[in-house]
């Protein structure tokens, strides 16, 4: 047991395999000596194999529960097109490769239903080889349906799992930190002594807190990755906490003495904290739903203020902290507008300081459910997709596998589709890692598998065995690798027909060549299609994502400079960081050594980009610049050209050099008014770009940025 608890701590693949072997031998042995319906058996059995070993359901039992009785009608379809088309196997091959694509692809709408897609092919692949017998699909559903609903009953009834702590209860503790550091902002603007001792103090857990939101941080089943509405919303929040985050750290390395707007920052300051810590309780479900009223007003108080003091012959350094705390006021009410969004509220209403203008990034609060996650379907479908990479490779695979399985005429060759489901995996490298024990462990089982039958074992016998054999291999391959489970499978599998029809030894044969012709076709197909993984992709869609944050940054700067209308460079460059973020999250999922470029930083760089330059087209007058035309040309031509100088090093698999320094000798000038104001906002959000693309190279993943400046505001104050 302190072995099983050290591996295992909440006993959580012991508690699955218990669950998956009840339901799955008591649906087996109901159907096949109660019922006396052969044809029915191997359903109820392989249906909780399906569902709930292969399946990777995210949730509490109860949202687990509910999902599994949702796609029931799903499983009937799989079920009733797999009999049907084995009618012959050009039939079967096509409904293989269409439905295989399919059921893949649909994963790209979220967690839920990723975890659904391995188990889902499976019951299409068990009843799409001969022989064909329509008559028996009642009995082949009704298997089905005994499966699925025992496994609904067991989650909620049999030693449930521990519910995972909820996304919003991590951007809660993320929020009421965030609140602390700027509460101590404010606090250090007015004068209080100990405010900038304390905000160093509180940083680093603020840091710690923060970085627990990103989804590399994250099991792939708890990520807010759905297309819906609250998982979008929840993301957005998010990466605005993170975001608000470093420009309190700014704020810290801000000299606030000098300002002409610090009475009126400090204020704006204050409601933004009072305002995140309202969004952290009541995501704790301590308070009521906040409302963006109090930091909309302080922003207009803070504008006004602006205009009534003449920024003429103010130097740029003295407006920096004025543009900070303006920037930290309107990321606020966009996280408080996304925290209503996961709420439920559609935007406008009943708030109406809430943006209504449709594009924009929280373009999706105005969308139901179906419209997004088609429109996340369509995004998606293109070659640069992960998602759509990986479904058309496995789709290949179990397609293949499917027509040399017919024309070899393999009595079980259901066995070759099981094996690809096992080893393919999104690289070549990862697919061979996982080739060797998964053939040492099928090779052993079926040894034993072998010996058992030739000594003419009475089935009796396989029948007692199979409850434990199953419950130690589902739990084998959590706790001691894929080739025991492997093995212990194999064993299951024989158990199982043992007692269906008459086998011999020629049983465990069958299952060593189908294993083998299924893992050639997986290294196969991994190497031909998409080798790479993730890994490759990264580098292409970060790339990408990177040159368009550049047209981003001199698209926004032209508008806000000289008039000139926005173009296509945001909606480009939004999906662009969302094909970026998907090959970031398949990459976290593969064996990688240390990477020579932080990708967390990277994609980051790309997203405040774009972020920034929705908030400054939001906020900031177009046009009227046109005297301080060429020096922010100029330093948005110097940003721009570091986000495409690191485009391209990623695009040719290298490493990112160090950060050139800002350029010199940029006049400013200094008697334009109110712009004067409009150009500090934009000098401080390009300032922070070129902070961001320093943290991209030369750091190991999750190092640099952020964490760096807080770690040397700790070191200062200690």
């Amino acid at each position: 047991m302190s072995w099983l608890r050290r591996h295992d701590p909440q006993l959580m693949a012991v508690r699955r395999s218990a669950r998956v072997t009840l339901v799955a031998c008591l649906g087996f042995y109901l159907c096949r000596y109660v019922l006396d319906a052969p044809a029915m058996a191997p359903y109820a059995l392989f249906g909780a194999v399906a569902l709930g070993a292969l399946s990777q359901i995210p949730g509490t039992p109860w949202q687990r529960a509910r999902t599994l009785l949702l796609v029931l009608p799903v499983a009937w379809v799989l079920v009733s097109l797999g009999t049907l088309l084995s009618v012959s196997t050009v039939a079967a091959t096509a409904g293989m490769f269409l439905l295989g694509f399919t059921v893949s692809y649909v994963g790209v709408g979220g967690p839920r239903l990723a975890g659904l897609a391995a188990g889902m092919q499976l019951l299409y692949i068990l009843p799409c080889f001969p022989p064909y017998d329509p008559g028996s699909l009642p009995a082949r559903l009704t298997g089905v349906t005994i499966a699925i609903g025992l496994l609904a009953v067991a989650e909620v009834t049999l030693w449930p799992d521990p519910a995972p702590t909820p996304y919003r209860v991590r951007l809660a503790d993320a929020l009421g930190a965030l609140a602390g550091c700027l509460q101590a902002v404010a606090d250090t603007w007015g004068g209080d002594a100990t405010g900038r001792d304390r905000l160093a103090a509180l940083l680093p857990e603020a840091t710690d807190a923060a970085e627990a939101l990103r989804p590399s941080r994250l099991p792939p089943l708890q990520r807010p990755a759905s297309a819906g509405r609250r998982d979008r919303a929840l993301s957005s929040a998010a990466g605005t906490a993170r975001l608000l985050l470093g420009r309190a750290v700014d704020l810290y390395f801000t000299e606030e003495r000098g300002s002409i707007t610090r009475p009126a920052a400090t204020h704006l300051v204050r409601q933004t904290a009072g305002c995140t810590a309202a969004a952290a309780a009541w995501l704790r479900g301590e308070g009521p739903l906040p409302d963006t009223g109090r930091v909309v007003q302080a922003l207009g108080e803070f504008r006004i203020a602006r205009m009534n003091t003449d920024p003429n012959g103010v130097p740029p350094e003295r407006l920096r902290l004025g543009a900070l705390a303006l920037a930290l006021g309107e990321w606020t009410k966009s996280l408080v507008f996304a925290i209503r969004i996961a709420a439920g509220e559609k935007p406008g209403h009943p708030d109406p300081t809430l943006p209504s203008a449709r594009p924009g990034p929280f373009w999706y609060a105005y969308r139901k459910a179906p419209a997004l996650y088609w429109h996340r379907l369509r995004e998606n479908l293109t070659p640069r997709s992960v998602a759509f990479q990986g479904a058309l490779r496995l789709a290949a695979a179990l397609a293949v596998a499917r027509l040399l399985a017919g024309e070899l005429d393999l009595s079980h060759g259901f066995w070759v589709l099981l094996t690809i489901l096992t080893v393919l995996r999104t690289s070549a490298a990862e697919t061979r890692s996982a080739l060797r024990p998964a053939l040492v462990g099928t090779v052993a089982g079926s040894l034993v598998a072998a010996l058992l039958l030739i000594g003419g074992i009475d089935p009796t016998v396989f029948a007692i065995a199979l409850p434990i054999v199953m419950l130690v291999g589902f739990a084998a391959g959590p706790l001691l690798g894929l080739g025991w489970s492997q093995a212990l499978f194999t064993l299951v599998i024989t158990f199982v027909f043992a007692q269906v029809t008459p086998v011999d030894w020629r049983l465990a044969e069958a299952r060593v060549l189908d294993v083998l012709l299924g893992a050639a076709i997986g290294v196969l197909i991994g190497l031909f299609a998409w080798p790479r993984g993730g890994g490759g992709e990264l580098h292409r869609a970060a790339s990408t994502f990177l040159s368009t944050a550049a047209e981003v940054v001199r698209e926004t700067v032209a508008v806000m400079a000289d008039g000139r209308q926005p173009g296509v460079a945001l909606p480009t460059a939004r999906l662009s960081g969302q094909l970026a973020d998907a090959s970031f999250a398949l990459y976290q999922s593969e064996r990688h050594s240390p990477a020579s470029v932080d990708w967390q930083a990277t994609l980051l760089a790309g997203h405040h980009a774009v972020r920034g330059a929705e908030a400054l087209v939001r906020s900031c007058p177009a046009g009227g610049l046109l005297p301080c035309v060429e020096p922010l040309t100029a330093l948005a031509a110097d940003v721009a050209a570091r986000y495409e100088d690191a485009s391209a090093v990623l695009a040719a698999h290298a490493t990112v050099p160090a950060a050139a320094p800002a350029p010199a000798g940029l006049v400013w000038p200094t008697d334009l008014g109110q712009d004067l104001y409009v150009i500090a906002d934009l000098r401080t959000w390009l300032d922070g770009l070129r902070e961001d693309l320093a943290a991209i190279g030369g750091r190991p993943e999750g190092a640099g940025g952020l964490r760096d400046r807080v770690t040397q505001l700790a070191d200062g104050a200690s």
